[in-house]
């Protein structure tokens, strides 16, 4: 493994190999020898939507200096690739850094579902803590990258190893996973997003979010904030969608270190930038047994294409196009149109409302984009597919415009469970030296011209609000009050919703305005 590890760095780079953990580990819970409580708070927080080299270069500066550790789990199935980018930047900032990696070693096929023992490789298992745990106990490196590993375990390891906590403190560890939801999406989803007419953000407010971060004690408290005033929201509502987005099961909410029960977490506004979560605690299993893995699977070749029509008798236009697509393809192969799907955005892409019943839509459709879309079992379906499709252009209906095709190999990602005997990981780390001053000169200069990027939009914003007043930005405070009884309301006008989607499965969570309207809605909104 050693020589694996040390090929990883280019030829005559200066990175050197710190330590490599020769035993390999299985995923079973093994209590912690005397773990050490090295503070009684920690913090942490997130982001997303840069690279890992990106990511780096606005932070390492920072984080060096606080002595802050960065984990990440941007390594995903190259770990040891993102360790070496992390290396290079580290070296050109001026920085010698340690970088560990805590990944997956293999997966004994004998654990696996049988529908999952003939995949080809590729198999990842969502990782829990301890092998972040056990990469910042041996190295005490700079930054880690990681395998896969689940969201709430990414947050829940730097508690267990800076808060002491041990394996077996299930009310901790519940507690404490509880911080990872909100931080982790609050931003993106609640904080950017929320419309109602109870919650409006103007959108001079939506240029100064702040990430949420979390805040949490030895003693298992959590506290959800952003930076004071920053915009957004941060309340009972949208911490309470985080929360419920991805969960089947309130009373079973699975992740690789415990099984969380949030029946009873409440949401406690301290401010309008801090929020106290309390109330999670370990369901009766308390730990799984076995963890969810992702295994590849090949569904053959996607075909697509899509375009514009717009004006009158647009929706009529569109589906004279589909027709003509369809048939072009079964004069050449017969039978495939079963393969197709269609929808026109728009119309009925993302609503419930159905073409075939478009003489009673509620308005008028004006403009419409038509997507069809093929999954065949052969390259060369797709590309006739497209073909076909980009015939629209000259024996298509007219008016048709913004014609977009193409075609690939469509690989999904199936899911399965393993034992967590089954399952093994490994840590190791890295540490750089600094050899060249000109790649140091130069990647500071493009990290200077990062932040000089970030602090003029920040002037931008404090500038417009010297001039809007937090009071105008934010909607007018308005009450709220029980749903009426005994008349026929829209539910849009009693609760507010969230989606999320894991795989093939989607879950829809609905949060009322006033919290009380819960057990009336429970009355009509069934899981049949």
């Amino acid at each position: 493994m050693e020589d694996t590890i040390t090929s990883l760095a280019p030829k005559g780079s200066a990175e050197h190999l710190v330590c490599n953990d020769a035993e390999i580990h299985n995923c079973v819970i093994k209590k912690r020898v005397n773990p050490q409580r090295r503070r009684e708070k920690v913090y942490v927080g997130c982001g997303a939507g840069f690279g890992v080299a990106e990511w780096m270069l606005l932070l390492l500066p920072l984080a060096v200096e606080r002595g802050v550790c960065i984990i990440t789990n941007m390594g995903a199935t190259n770990p040891f690739g993102a360790q070496e980018k992390v290396l290079e930047v580290a070296r050109k900032l001026g920085f010698s850094i340690t970088v560990g990696v805590a990944h997956q070693y293999a997966i004994d096929t004998a654990g696996l579902e049988r529908h999952l023992r003939n995949v080809d490789g590729g198999s990842s298992v969502y990782l829990g803590a301890a092998p972040i745990v056990g990469c910042l106990e041996k190295y005490k490196p700079d930054v880690i990258i990681t395998f896969r590993v689940a969201d709430a375990s990414l947050f829940l390891a730097p508690m267990i190893y800076e808060l002491g906590w041990n394996w077996d403190e299930l009310q901790l560890l519940a507690q404490g996973s509880l911080a990872g939801p909100p931080p982790r999406i609050l931003m993106k989803k609640s904080m950017l997003c929320l419309r109602d007419k109870y919650r409006e953000i103007s959108l001079p407010d939506l240029l100064d979010l702040s990430l949420p971060f979390a805040e949490v004690s030895s003693d298992g408290k959590v506290c959800v904030a952003k930076a004071d005033g920053s915009g957004g929201l941060l309340n009972f509502s949208t911490c309470a969608e985080q929360l419920l987005y991805e969960v089947g099961d309130p009373g079973a909410y699975v992740t690789p270190d415990v099984v969380i029960d949030i029946h009873d977490v409440s949401f406690l506004s301290l401010s309008n930038s801090e929020v106290l979560c309390a109330g999670a605690k370990p369901s009766a299993t308390s730990v799984p047994e076995k963890l969810s893995l992702l295994a590849p699977k090949d569904l053959g070749w996607r075909g697509w294409g899509e375009i514009s029509y717009g004006g009158y008798a647009c929706v009529e236009r569109a589906k004279a196009a589909e027709f003509l697509v369809r048939s072009w393809m079964e004069e050449i192969y017969p039978g495939l149109n079963n393969c197709v799907i269609s929808y026109m955005m728009g119309l009925d892409s993302v609503k419930a409302t159905s073409i075939d019943n478009s003489s009673r839509l509620p308005r008028a459709i004006e403009d419409i984009r038509l997507r069809m879309d093929g999954m065949f079992e052969q390259e060369e379906h797709a590309v006739q597919f497209t073909k076909e499709f980009t015939a629209l252009y000259t024996n298509g209906p007219a008016g048709g415009g913004g014609i977009s095709t193409g075609y690939k190999k469509e690989i999904i990602l199936e899911k399965g469970l393993v034992g967590r005997e089954h399952v093994h990981w490994r840590i190791s780390a890295n540490k750089n030296e600094i050899v060249n001053r000109n790649d140091q000169r130069e990647c500071i200069k493009d990290g200077m011209q990062a932040y000089a990027r970030l602090e003029s939009q920040l002037s931008s914003v404090m500038v417009k609000r010297a001039y809007t007043s937090r009071r105008e930005v934010l909607s007018p405070e308005v009450s709220i009050s029980p749903a009426p009884s005994g008349q026929k309301i829209s539910l849009y006008n009693v609760a507010h919703s969230r989606t999320g989607d894991k795989g093939n499965d989607l879950n829809f969570s609905l949060i009322p305005h006033f919290p009380t309207d819960i057990s009336r809605l429970k009355l009509i909104i069934t899981p049949q």
